[in-house]
């Protein structure tokens, strides 16, 4: 049975764990694209040369030619201008979503069939660019985001508690920035809720925590994260491509769903072979509710601020 083909738009620090994980994993064979000369060419080949160490087999090329990208069946993008320190996500507003025209249009030429994962920042705008501009079935077009979001409130609680991050579970929905919602009623130990093993206070602080993480990596490491975000973007590619039927928490478009209409947002949905398969509505406290409306509401200001750099619908 041929290989899947797998093409990463942005060979950056993101753009190269994907790579790695992609063979490591044998997901298929990888297509890693950049503008930049050498940089997906050298990165290609230094994986390459760790195959026979690893013993993967898988076919892994750097270009600068979107040609390559040709017949895609899973695109996931991170092309753009990272984070700096003292930016926010919507500082890179302008210049990301003229990225993501490009991008979009050449996935829309020579990958028509793909599963289309975005992680480029501001999350919730430039998903909604890729979808606009390729004009793809919004279950073959998703945002990396909430995976991540969870995945950082599991570790907040975890540490904090001192066990396995194995034993928690734990979603934050709503947009990838600082108003996005971790859902306390949701989160578990062991099954126990999280709200009878930390005080309110202290569970406050780690929530706050949890919606400033990516800016404290910033911080530290003056660019964006880039390991967990990889993670993230390759567990919804497994969904797809092995048909898990895995319920995700992604930036999915809502059309009437938790009372949104026609905006990405981040929920659980269910990825399968079929990709955004389902969104699964989950019942929210009140509290949780008008925090979600108020991160919908941001995620709309979000993209109407993006309209003057994207093509008209």
């Amino acid at each position: 049975m041929a290989r899947k083909k797998i093409a990463l738009i942005g060979a950056g620090m993101i753009g190269g764990t994907l790579a790695h994980l992609c063979a490591s994993k044998g997901l298929g064979d990888v297509v890693l694209f950049d503008v930049i000369e050498g940089l997906p060419q050298g990165k290609a080949l230094d994986l390459l040369e760790a195959g026979p160490i690893e013993g993967f087999d898988a076919s892994i090329v750097g270009t600068n030619k979107y040609d390559d990208i040709q017949g895609a069946d899973v695109c996931i993008v991170t092309a753009g201008l990272p984070r700096k320190p003292g930016m926010s996500r919507d500082d890179l507003l302008s210049v990301n979503t003229k990225i993501m025209n490009d991008v979009a249009t050449n996935i829309r030429n020579r990958a028509p069939n793909a599963f289309v994962i975005v992680i480029t920042n501001p999350l919730d705008a430039m998903v909604t660019a890729m979808k606009r501009i390729t004009g793809f079935p919004k279950q073959r077009v998703v945002g990396q985001a909430g995976i991540l979001d969870s995945s950082r409130y599991r570790t907040f609680v975890a540490m904090e508690l001192g066990v396995s991050v194995q034993s928690v579970s734990a979603m934050v929905l709503g947009g990838h920035g600082d108003d996005m919602v971790p859902v306390r009623s949701y989160c578990q130990v062991g099954g126990v809720p999280v709200a009878k093993l930390i005080p309110a206070a202290r569970l406050d602080a780690i929530e706050a925590r949890v919606r400033q993480a990516g800016g404290e990596i910033v911080n530290l490491l003056k660019t964006s994260a880039f390991y967990s975000p990889a993670h993230a973007a390759i567990q919804m590619a497994e969904a797809y491509l092995y048909d898990r039927k895995q319920v995700l928490p992604c930036a999915a478009l809502l059309e009437g769903e938790y009372g949104v209409n026609g905006f990405y947002v981040g929920v659980p949905v269910i990825i399968g072979g079929g990709g955004v398969e389902r969104v699964v509505e989950i019942e929210l406290t009140a509290v949780e509710r008008q925090a979600l409306d108020v991160s919908v509401s941001h995620v709309r200001e979000l993209v109407e601020a993006a309209q003057k750099f994207l093509p008209t619908a």
